[in-house]
């Protein structure tokens, strides 16, 4: 689980970064999965990026990513303090993609492998989950995103 070319690192990644775009289907919220050229210049892109304005006029555009709970090089923060390596891991998601702060809204949703995620991680899931409701009416939504 611990081993960067392990098995199910990628699996997981891909999963979690197909359920939002999911999500954001059923929310009839358009979205690109990994959208090319938005400002990058080294062929790195992000998970997606919807086609509408998310909030305060901006697009949201989201990067995935899943960190190993019981790493040996997180334990000692993760003993002490639960979803520690999800912040560290939006952090460091939020420093990579800094550049895209002016034009699009992005939110870092990082996970740990024992089912932490981070606090804007967390506040992204729960307002799609919110906006899926308001589409089907079905006050069960959130849940079943989760």
């Amino acid at each position: 689980m611990s081993c960067k070319g392990g098995n199910g690192r990628s699996a997981r990644h891909h999963s979690l970064n197909d359920l939002v775009w999911r999500a954001m289907a059923k929310a009839d919220i358009p979205a690109l999965k990994e959208p090319s050229g938005l400002l990058r210049t080294d062929g790195k892109r992000h998970d997606g990026v919807t086609l509408l304005p998310w909030n305060q006029g901006k697009c949201a555009t989201w990067d995935v990513t899943v960190s190993d709970t019981l790493a040996q090089s997180y334990v000692h923060e993760t003993s002490q303090t639960p979803g520690a390596t999800a912040e560290a891991a939006a952090e460091r998601k939020r420093n990579k993609y800094s550049s895209l702060s002016q034009s699009y809204l992005f939110v870092p949703i990082a996970a740990e492998t024992m089912g932490a995620i981070s606090k804007d991680g967390m506040d992204f899931l729960c307002e799609l989950g919110r906006r899926i409701t308001q589409c089907t009416d079905d006050h069960r939504e959130s849940a079943f995103l989760f």
